[in-house]
């Protein structure tokens, strides 16, 4: 916990003086506070926090564009503050990055849980995320290996085993990768 990134962003600057004391209090670093949308995107791409506090309702945009941008770039988790309960930003809240939601005045009791659980949250979607990716990617070569097999046992007459193997060598003897000799293959044998 001790050295948290935090990005503030609240229009409010007593309110953010209070919030980063109390922070401190608990070893978080305040790494950037902003009072607008503009300047809260610009300080998440330049100092990389580990955890952006957003007042729901920045200056300079609707609803939870900033977010949502947020998210997009996968930059860091966003805990939302309010000063009510607003239903219609909870529901827009559900469909963001937002990963957690404090009303004001915070309640220093559920503030720390609260960071430390959309962290972690945030931490297991980046993971499950990546996973995601390389899994997409080890998909699509074995369809290519497959592909490269089918058309070498229909052109060539060669059993799938056959075919395997001679894929293996030329990747082997071009020091190429198994993909992209499939790859070379299906072009090749999808002109005949």
């Amino acid at each position: 916990m001790f050295g948290r990134r935090v990005l503030l962003a609240d229009p409010d600057v007593d309110y953010r003086k209070r919030l980063k004391d109390l922070l401190a209090q608990h070893g978080y670093l305040v790494v950037a506070e902003t009072e607008d949308s503009q300047s809260t995107l610009q300080a998440a791409f330049q100092t990389e926090p580990d955890i952006i506090i957003m007042e729901a309702k920045l200056p300079g945009s609707k609803g939870l564009e900033v977010a949502r941008v947020i998210e997009e770039h996968h930059l860091a988790p966003v805990v939302l503050i309010t000063s009510f309960n607003d239903r219609e930003i909870i529901e827009e809240a559900k469909f963001s990055a937002v990963l957690g939601y404090l009303i004001k005045p915070i309640d220093e009791a559920s503030l720390i849980p609260t960071l430390e659980m959309a962290i972690g949250i945030f931490k297991r979607l980046v993971r499950v995320g990546k996973e995601n990716k390389r899994l997409k990617k080890e998909l699509e070569e074995r369809k290519l290996v497959e592909q490269a097999k089918r058309l070498l046992m229909e052109k060539k007459g060669l059993c799938e085993q056959e075919a395997h193997r001679y894929l293996q060598k030329l990747s082997m003897d071009r020091c190429s990768s198994l993909p992209k000799i499939c790859q070379q293959v299906i072009t090749s044998l999808s002109k005949n």
